[in-house]
């Protein structure tokens, strides 16, 4: 089995060649014993593990890279691999979409515990709730690989290289960073209207005319085999799923009403909730909370975006401009800043910062007199003062 499984992996590596860096990989702590990378299909997990891969055979580490969907694993004992692996001198184990193993987390919890060898997995963001809740929760540290910023690509576009910023250093200092990111880049908004369509999956680059074909095959694999494989749904509601993504895609983020969802869904309200707390799981759905002060609990988020604004161009015919903005701020922001639905303006980051997100011609009206409050406009190349540009906020990761 050995053998075959070192086959595969030298025939696969032929494949993987792309040498570009996700934001995640600089931080990953790759000397920790167990490891998860998990996110959206697509996102470009099994890159970032063949790129790991080639830097441990060129410091002459043995490593063994194993896709748990490959069919002939059906029915094999994954501790014997491990097993085998060990007594060859194995020292790094790469397993992708662990998920598709059955029972994966006693599996895991075994290999850490009887093995000295270094485990790093992928798998579908689901995964790391169910790890939450097991023994294996103290074994791995995880991390979160989003689709691409604007920032990332542009790089991969453009072939150069931006500084990932923050948003205090936006708030602060946008202007120039905007003349200067101009000075190597006179297309930014072309750029930026091209991203919001097509521009968060890595895949775009190698599949460029079939892009939201592939796009939306990707969710229903989500749909139909992560989610199901998880346990966390039935195979004949997975349309419901799949329903409820097009509902919200066609409400309107500041208008949720969860009767009226869960009516045009064909689900009941009970139902509801765990279903969007499913999507969300997947990386299909973004839910923002309202900001409470104190200990009292939010049962339900008081906005809901799908993840991307490449979701909504895919999913609906008409997408509101409104809503495209705003997904776009939420799932940029959201990788490394808290997140919340403020009374006043539409969102407030970090306990800090307010930001109102409009066109070029939005006012400060809203949020007027407010300590440290922001307007982030669309369409517009260098903000000023208080006013931001939308764009900017693609450079946070």
């Amino acid at each position: 089995m050995l053998k075959k499984l070192f086959t595969y992996q030298n025939r696969l590596k032929k494949s993987h060649t792309i040498t570009y860096k996700r934001y995640l990989y600089s931080e990953i702590n790759f000397d920790d014993k167990m490891l998860c990378v998990f996110g959206a299909r697509g996102v470009g997990k099994t890159t970032l593990l063949f790129q790991y891969l080639k830097e441990l055979e060129e410091d002459s580490k043995k490593a063994l890279y194993i896709s748990m969907d490959y069919p002939f694993l059906s029915g094999v004992d994954l501790i014997e691999i491990v097993e085998e692996f060990v007594e060859d001198g194995g020292e790094y184990l790469l397993l992708d979409e662990i998920h598709r193993y059955n029972d994966f987390s006693s599996y895991l919890k075994t290999i850490y515990d009887l093995y000295e060898i270094k485990v790093i997995f992928t798998g579908s963001s689901a995964t790391s709730i169910l790890n939450a809740k097991s023994d294996l929760s103290r074994r791995v540290t995880l991390y979160n690989l989003n689709g691409f910023s604007f920032r990332e690509y542009l790089e991969i576009k453009h072939k150069t290289t931006y500084e990932a910023t923050t948003v205090e250093q936006i708030v602060k200092n946008h202007t120039d960073m905007s003349k200067s990111i101009l000075t190597n880049n006179g297309n930014i908004l072309k750029d930026f209207k091209a991203y919001l369509k097509t521009g968060y999956y890595p895949f775009y680059f190698d599949k460029q005319t079939s892009y939201y074909q592939n796009l939306l095959n990707t969710i229903n694999l989500t749909i139909d085999i992560d989610l199901t494989s998880l346990g966390l749904i039935e195979q004949k509601y997975t349309y419901k799923l799949k329903k409820l993504l097009e509902v919200v895609c066609e409400s309107k983020p500041f208008e949720v009403n969860y009767t009226k969802i869960a009516a045009a869904a064909e689900i009941s309200r009970a139902k509801l909730y765990d279903y969007i707390e499913f999507l969300n799981d997947g990386q299909m759905l973004i839910l923002v909370d309202e900001y409470v002060k104190g200990i009292k609990k939010i049962n339900k988020p008081a906005k809901i975006y799908l993840n991307n604004t490449n979701l909504l161009f895919a999913y609906c015919e008409n997408s509101e401009l409104g809503t495209v903005r705003e997904t776009f701020f939420a799932n940029q922001v959201a990788v490394k800043n808290r997140l919340n639905i403020a009374k006043q303006g539409d969102f407030l980051v970090d306990t800090k910062y307010l930001f109102e997100v409009g066109s070029k011609g939005k006012t400060f009206k809203q949020i007027k007199g407010i300590q440290n409050s922001f307007v982030v406009a669309d369409d517009i190349e260098i903000g000023s003062a208080n006013k931001i540009p939308l764009w900017m906020f693609g450079m946070l990761y």
